[in-house]
């Protein structure tokens, strides 16, 4: 099978993923700065996901640049990960709306592991149909940001019971993590 179909569904899928997330955000209802202060813990939330929306995105679509076939495998390995990063936006509204509290900063965790695995999955399917000597396997090499991440997160929902802005503090540098750009895939694929 070719891969474009699998991607585009992909891109289809987070665009409403992100669109999901943009109109939980509503209008005050007074036009005091008030008003725009209390969506402040709505807004930060948003921002937040949609800046992991962002990164999966972005390396699924560099991802996607080292797969030259798709068999079954990989499109439910794809489709595991689209199912967790539809569920975003739901911890992001719970999360945003609770001002950050114990519990919606712990599912909003389990909002965040549950694709990194899933991701690994993908990556583990991928590496599974186009062997050891592939494109990604070459790229991936030690992959300390995807060993990193899922234990950041994991900490993160533990420590949501302690004080869930030590949570939310792990998200964010996890966030900043990926933001670094990662140019290994990017190295292969264009030979450099």
């Amino acid at each position: 099978m070719e891969k474009e179909r699998l991607t585009a569904f992909s891109d289809g899928v987070i665009a409403i993923i992100i669109t999901i997330m943009v109109l939980e955000l509503k209008a005050p209802q007074r036009a005091d700065w008030a008003a725009l202060a209390a969506l402040l813990p709505i807004f930060l939330s948003y921002v937040l996901s949609f800046v992991y929306v962002a990164i999966y995105w972005n390396n699924h679509h560099h991802l996607m640049h080292t797969v030259k076939r798709v068999n079954g495998l990989i499109l439910w390995a794809n489709m595991h990960l689209l199912f967790w990063l539809s569920l975003i936006p739901f911890a992001t509204a719970w999360t945003g709306e609770n001002h950050f509290t114990t519990l919606p900063t712990a599912v909003y965790g389990v909002a965040l592991l549950m694709p990194s695995i899933a991701y690994a999955l993908l990556e583990r399917a991928i590496l599974r149909s186009h062997g050891p000597e592939s494109l990604l396997a070459q790229a991936l090499g030690s992959d300390l940001k995807g060993k990193l991440s899922p234990l950041l997160y994991a900490s993160g929902i533990a420590l949501a019971f302690v004080h869930p802005w030590i949570a939310d503090a792990l998200y964010v540098l996890v966030a900043l993590m990926w933001l670094i750009p990662d140019r290994r895939i990017e190295k292969r694929v264009m030979g450099e």
